[in-house]
């Protein structure tokens, strides 16, 4: 126990959680005019290190929108965004992972050039230690025997582990996924959603992941609704950091 200069108890400061991401009156509107599109109308949300968010709604409804706003892809029409945790309005280069719906790996670079080909891009370090971050995130997905195999090679199941390791190798401060099951069965929809939660785990950083899958939603600790473009549920994110 401790005392301030008068005897009394000191009573520390509550620590302050600053949110990963932050945003305020958050509008994405496509086209002008009478042919504009509103994707996303005035949402206001945070996001926190050990926030594990499912993002649902039906086709259409916005939740790509979202996801790629958070993650720097698409600037807003209006409102603000912020990624107060790292001391900046603009989101820094290889700070946001994004697994996408389809695959991304590119046909003629092997698994293991894939996994490494953002860190070579935007690290410096020398290429060696880029070689071995990514060997070691293929390994932990139990893909370390793929590192020289093409895409084509791959299953749907095993691309969108390689593009999760990517991930992992990059060590971004949030993650987001646009429908990274949308094209798996069950079993690998399972088995990638385990990884994508032990990534977040693993870089103490928050995921959302937008999903038309009940048993993927249900492997989150908080849901967000979206519909014509209004998001809801955003207020009641947890975090269990």
């Amino acid at each position: 126990m401790t005392y301030d200069a008068e005897g009394r108890v000191a009573v520390p400061a509550r620590s302050v959680r600053v949110p990963v991401v932050a945003a305020e009156d958050l509008t994405v509107t496509y086209g002008r005019g009478r042919r504009a599109v509103t994707a996303l109308a005035s949402a206001t949300f945070r996001l926190e290190t050990g926030d594990r968010v499912a993002l649902v709604g039906p086709s259409g409804s916005g939740k790509s929108t979202l996801v790629h706003v958070i993650s720097g892809l698409l600037p807003a029409s209006a409102g603000r965004i912020a990624w107060p945790a790292l001391s900046t309005d603009r989101l820094p280069v290889g700070a946001a992972g994004v697994v996408f719906q389809g695959l991304s790996l590119i046909p003629t670079l092997d698994v293991l050039e894939n996994v490494e080909l953002p860190l070579q891009i935007n690290t410096t370090e020398p290429p060696g230690t880029v070689r071995r971050r990514a060997m070691t995130a293929l390994d932990e997905l139990g893909l370390g025997d793929l590192a020289t195999a093409l895409s084509n090679e791959l299953s749907g199941g095993q691309a969108q582990r390689v593009a999760v390791a990517r991930v992992l190798a990059a060590r971004p401060k949030l993650i987001c996924a646009d429908e990274p099951s949308g094209q798996l069965d069950a079993v690998n929809a399972e088995v990638v959603t385990v990884h994508l939660l032990h990534a977040a785990a693993t870089l103490n950083a928050p995921l959302i992941v937008a999903t038309h899958d009940e048993a993927v939603a249900d492997r989150m600790n908080t849901t967000w609704s979206i519909a014509d473009g209004v998001l809801s549920g955003a207020g009641e994110a947890t975090c269990s950091s």
